[in-house]
C-alpha cells in the first residue's frame, strides 16, 4: 500500500507534539511535586537526576532497537506510554519512589525521542527535501502547550494526579491518532562493513559534539536567563521571565522557517550563520549589560541555535547508513548531556567568576558550532 506522505508527516508531528506536551506539563508541576513530598531543592534534584539518567540510557538503547525493528514498532508503545508514565510520579509517596518513577519515565522518553526523530528523518528522505525543522518546531509548541496546561490545572486547583491524568488522556489520544498513519520503514540492513570505522565514528562524535554545544545554550537559557536579568541587571521578576520567553519564541520561529532556510542556504551555511547569530547576539548583550539588550541577546541565542539540532540529527543518520538510528542515538544523547551539563557548569563557574562572565560559555560554544558547521554536510560518497 502506498504511503500518504502528508499523513505520515502529520502523524510524526503528533508524536513530537505529545512528546513536548508531556515534558512541559511535568516541568510546570515540579513545584507541586516538591511541596507534596516536603523535600528541599537538593533532594528534588536527585529525582531529576533519575529522569536525566533514564533519558540518556533510553536514547542509547533506542538506536539498536530502531535499527533492528524499525522506528514505528519502537515509537508505538513508547508514545502510548509517554503520558501514562507520569502518573507514578504523581502518586509516589517518597523520594526514592519518585526517583524510580522518573527513571522509568526518562527511559521511555529517551527511547521515544530517538524513535520519533528516526521516523521523521525517514519521512524527510521520502519527501526529498528538508522538513525536519518543522517537526522540532511542533515539539517546541508542544512544550508551550504542556506547560500552559499544567499551569491552568494548577490555577483551577487540580492536583498533580489530576493534572497528569488529563495529560495522559491527551497524549494517549494523540498517539492513537498518529500510529495508524506513521510511515513504516524497513529495519536497517547493515552491509558487511557496517561496523563503524574510526573515521565514521569520528564523524558521528563530531556531530554529537555540535549538538552538545548547542544544547548547552538551551539549558543555560532555561535555567539562568531569568536569574541574570533579575539579579545582575535589576529587572523585576516579571521582566526577568521575558528572557527565556524571548529565547523560546525565537527558537520556535526559527524552526518554523528552518526548512526553507535549509533549502535556500544549505545545512552547513545555515548552521554557520545560526552559530554566529547566537554567539554575537548573546556576546554583545553581555558586554552591553542592559536589561533590554539581555532579552534581545537571549532571542538571538534562541534563533541562532534553533536549526542546529535538526541539522545535526539529519547529518548523523547519513554517517552510518547501515545503522542510522545508532548514529542518531549518539548525537541525541550527547546533545541531551549538554542540556543537562550546561546549567550545572555555569553554576559551578559562578563560584569564581560573575554570572555574566559564566554566561559567555554558551556564546563561545555557539561560535565553535559556527566554526565546525561543515560537519553537517552530506558525506562525499552521497554527493557523488
Amino acid at each position: 500500500m502506498a504511503v500518504d506522505l502528508r499523513q505520515a508527516r502529520f502523524a510524526g508531528c503528533l508524536l513530537f507534539l505529545l512528546f513536548g506536551a508531556a515534558l512541559g506539563a511535568w516541568t510546570a508541576r515540579v513545584p507541586a511535586v516538591k511541596h507534596r513530598l516536603g523535600v528541599d531543592d537538593f533532594h528534588l534534584s536527585v529525582a531529576l537526576l533519575g529522569l536525566a539518567a533514564g533519558a540518556i540510557a533510553g536514547q542509547m538503547l533506542a538506536g539498536r532497537l530502531v535499527d533492528r525493528f524499525g522506528s514505528v514498532r519502537v515509537a508505538a508503545p513508547t508514545a502510548l506510554a509517554e503520558g501514562a508514565l507520569l502518573l507514578p510520579a504523581a502518586y509516589a509517596p517518597s523520594l526514592p519512589l519518585l526517583t524510580g518513577a522518573m527513571l522509568l519515565f526518562g527511559l521511555n522518553h529517551g527511547v521515544l525521542n530517538v524513535a520519533m526523530n528516526a521516523n521523521a528523518l525517514g519521512v524527510q528522505r521520502a519527501y526529498g527535501r528538508p522538513i525536519i525543522s518543522s517537526f522540532h518546531a511542533v515539539y517546541s509548541i508542544g512544550g508551550f502547550a504542556g506547560a500552559a496546561l499544567g499551569g491552568l490545572c494548577a490555577q483551577m486547583g487540580l492536583g498533580v494526579p489530576g493534572t497528569f491524568l488529563v495529560v495522559c488522556a491527551l497524549t494517549t489520544a494523540l498517539a492513537a491518532r498518529a500510529l495508524p498513519w506513521l510511515a513504516a520503514e524497513p529495519p536497517a540492513e547493515a552491509p558487511a562493513d557496517a561496523e563503524a570505522s574510526p573515521a565514521r565514528l569520528d564523524g558521528v562524535l563530531l556531530l554529537g559534539g555540535l549538538a552538545f554545544c548547542a544544547l548547552v545554550g538551551e539549558g543555560a537559557a532555561a535555567d539562568w536567563s531569568a536569574v541574570y536579568l533579575r539579579d545582575n541587571l535589576g529587572g523585576t521578576p516579571g521582566f526577568a521571565a521575558a528572557g527565556y520567553a524571548a529565547f523560546a519564541v525565537a527558537m520556535t520561529a526559527g524552526r518554523l522557517v528552518g526548512d526553507r532556510l535549509t533549502t535556500l542556504l544549505g545545512p552547513a551555511r545555515l548552521v554557520r550563520l545560526g552559530g554566529l547569530l547566537a554567539a554575537l547576539g548573546l556576546g554583545a548583550a553581555l558586554l552591553i549589560g542592559d536589561r533590554y539588550a539581555g532579552v534581545a541577546g537571549f532571542a538571538c541565542l534562541g534563533a541562532g541555535l534553533s536549526c542546529v539540532a535538526p541539522q545535526v540529527f539529519s547529518a548523523a543518520t547519513a554517517r552510518n547508513p547501515g545503522r542510522p538510528a545508532r548514529a542518531l542515538s549518539v548525537a541525541v544523547s550527547m546533545g541531551y548531556a549538554g542540556f543537562l551539563a550546561g546549567p550545572a557548569a555555569i553554576g559551578a563557574a559562578t563560584r569564581t567568576v560573575s554570572l555574566p562572565v559564566a554566561l559567555a560559555v554558551p556564546a563561545v560554544l555557539a561560535l565553535l558550532v559556527a566554526l565546525s558547521a561543515a560537519a553537517v554536510r552530506a558525506p562525499a560518497r552521497q554527493e557523488a
